[in-house]
């Protein structure tokens, strides 16, 4: 037998030889406790247990909140609250985005500037490119009796949604003597009543107001929101006895008339009435006489 293999087998040996582990009372001697052993057995245990020690080490930190302790790990209560905080402002980017839009529609009305749009019918239908020789396009009877009824009407009047609105009915703000008519063509989007200095003037309805400032051009203003997408707007008022974010109720005070503001050539009250973003004929929902 070579020298190695007498080292290999008495390695092996070494591993395989059993020993006797005794517990005894030192006073006496008397023999508690034994184990019976091999080197072998002694080092697949230390192996077994060490593994099962490390696994139990980690499992025990990544589910608890030991962890947090750790460098390296971050608070699982900081995670949820930054992404609760990351949701609420992104409602809050919407909510500004809608309050922006809102608050530019204001300055709108209250600058007089407005967007016309033209709309035309036959441009867009040509943008389609239909193939006539494809497709039949020829209309069919009752589509030119159709046709012929919706060219008989009014069809590009954009205003005329908002007056067939019956769920909300407007008070008269003031009455008197209408001086200038509602005017599309010569943009005055508004009727303006002849009264005396002083003169109380209402809320057409009930609503909330939502700007009662003082303007170089239109003098004391007051813009009140209503039901059904209705603002109402009083302009060269005298002075102003409601503030922003009151809530006043039909026919109830909210100014007194006057002369105020660059464009006012006398005492009267500039009313205009708005739906959805869209100025509307006062005249077709209150009786100013």
């Amino acid at each position: 037998m070579t020298k190695n293999k007498k080292k290999t087998v008495g390695f092996r040996k070494k591993l395989t030889h059993k020993y006797r582990l005794v517990i005894l009372n030192e006073d006496t001697f008397e023999e508690k406790l034994s184990f019976k052993l091999t080197r072998l057995n002694v080092f697949i245990s230390s192996a077994v247990f060490s593994i099962l020690l490390i696994i139990g080490t980690l499992f025990f930190i990544a589910f608890t909140p030991l962890k947090e302790y750790i460098p390296g790990y971050s608070s699982t209560k900081l995670k949820r609250e930054a992404s609760s905080l990351v949701y609420k402002v992104d409602s809050l980017q919407q909510e500004l985005l809608v309050n922006g839009i809102y608050i530019n529609s204001v300055k709108e009305i209250l600058t007089g500037k407005i967007t016309e749009v033209n709309f035309n019918k036959d441009s867009i239908l040509e943008s389609f490119k239909i193939k006539k020789d494809t497709i039949d396009v020829s209309p069919s009877q009752a589509d030119s009796i159709f046709r012929l009824e919706i060219e008989q009407k009014e069809r590009f009047n954009i205003f005329e949604e908002a007056q067939k609105n019956p769920e909300i009915v407007f008070f008269a703000p003031v009455t008197g003597t209408i001086t200038e008519n509602y005017n599309v063509t010569a943009r005055h989007y508004a009727v303006d009543i002849a009264i005396n200095k002083g003169t109380p003037i209402k809320a057409v309805a009930d609503g909330m107001i939502i700007f009662a400032e003082w303007t170089a051009e239109t003098g004391n203003v007051i813009l009140i929101q209503h039901a059904s997408g209705f603002i109402s707007v009083y302009k060269h008022n005298a002075s102003i006895h409601k503030k922003q974010g009151d809530l006043v109720v039909s026919g109830e005070v909210i100014a007194s008339a006057g002369n105020t503001g660059e464009l006012s050539t006398g005492p009267h009250l500039h009313f205009e009435l708005w739906n959805e973003g869209y100025p509307v004929d006062p005249i077709k929902f209150i009786d100013f006489e």
